[in-house]
């Protein structure tokens, strides 16, 4: 894609925009280009009505994300300024992702460590093979983290679990991350890719204004009460059964046949 690092393998086909991690001899941690090339692909897939999926993954099969570059601190990290303009960019990459109005899916493999997982975490759904690890370092760096990446944790594996992960800093096993419920799926290594493509097809295949009637009623009731956006709820609702999909679904239903929606 033009004006993004080629460190973002980009790629479009059967309903599915794919954004892969390419800096394999550093197992994929993210460089300072790639944090701002994220939101920049993102906007691209959701403006394309042919893109109804985003999977995100790792180049090479070894590692989803080993988290930030810290070969790059040096330049990008090393002044008041430089700080905040690298957490900015970090912070819209993962609110672009976090708030994708398309589903998310993480595709992992391998290591998916620090701000890996924080990417992770921002994606709906996380499926990954059983040879996979996460954890996240920040005891052993002296590093904090802001309640918007730790809310995030919070909110799919609890506080428990949460404080075990951080308090530890050591790495959890795949089958350790399904038993706590921070990954959706663990598949053996040589089934993931296969696994991933039909989950996403499967996503693909169904009606978009359901699923984002159903992820923006699930993302306001992750919020207090008091700030939830239940008109907004009620909308989206409400779309979907004024659309065209909605009459195309009850007719494929009685015809016997897949039905063929269009977002509309």
């Amino acid at each position: 894609m033009e004006g993004v690092t080629d460190q973002l393998i980009v790629t479009k086909e059967n309903g599915v925009g794919t954004i892969l991690f390419n800096n394999q001899e550093r197992r994929n941690a993210l460089t300072f280009d790639m944090w701002e090339g994220l939101p920049v692909v993102l906007d691209d897939f959701m403006n394309d009505s042919n893109v109804r999926v985003i999977v995100v993954g790792g180049a090479g099969g070894k590692a989803f994300c080993a988290g930030a570059d810290i070969s790059q601190f040096e330049k990008n990290r090393s002044s008041e300024d430089s700080v905040t303009i690298y957490n900015d960019a970090v912070k819209i990459a993962s609110d672009a992702l976090a708030t994708s109005a398309k589903p998310t899916i993480a595709r992992i493999e391998g290591f998916c460590i620090g701000g890996g997982l924080g990417v992770a975490l921002c994606c709906d759904i996380r499926i990954a093979n059983d040879l996979s690890s996460f954890a996240v370092p920040a005891a052993k760096l002296g590093l904090g983290y802001r309640a918007d990446g730790l809310k995030r944790l919070v909110d799919v594996v609890g506080p428990s679990m949460a404080k075990e992960i951080f308090y530890t800093a050591r790495q959890f096993t795949a089958a350790e991350a399904l038993a706590m419920g921070l990954i959706n799926r663990m598949m053996p290594r040589s089934m993931l890719n296969a696994y991933v493509d039909d989950y996403a097809s499967m996503i693909a295949g169904n009606a978009p204004m359901t699923i984002f009637a159903a992820k923006t009623v699930i993302d306001e009731l992750g919020k207090p009460e008091s700030l939830r956006d239940n008109d907004l709820c009620d909308q989206v609702v409400d779309d979907c059964f004024a659309s065209n999909d909605y009459k195309e679904g009850r007719a494929a239903f009685m015809e016997k046949r897949k039905p063929n929606f269009q977002g509309k």
